[in-house]
């Protein structure tokens, strides 16, 4: 299972949201060297989502051919 991304606010890269924060990433571009840098945004709570993801849509009326299953 993946987890949601969302654009990072400081690099605008989607990046993955883990327990209400970001994922721990790279800034974009190439490396000069070999030192590992994160991105600042790295870390960062992630602000909450204005509504809850749906599986389903309750509007939306049911498909042809689709039964009830119990």
């Amino acid at each position: 299972m993946s987890a949601p991304r969302r654009s990072c606010p400081v690099c605008s890269r989607e990046i993955a949201v883990v327990g209400g924060r970001y994922a721990r990433h790279d800034p974009p571009g190439r490396r000069v060297s070999y030192d590992l840098v994160s991105c600042p945004g790295s870390r960062r709570s992630a602000p909450l989502l204005a509504t809850e993801p749906r599986l389903f849509d309750p509007e939306e009326p049911p498909m042809d051919g689709q039964g009830q299953l119990f």
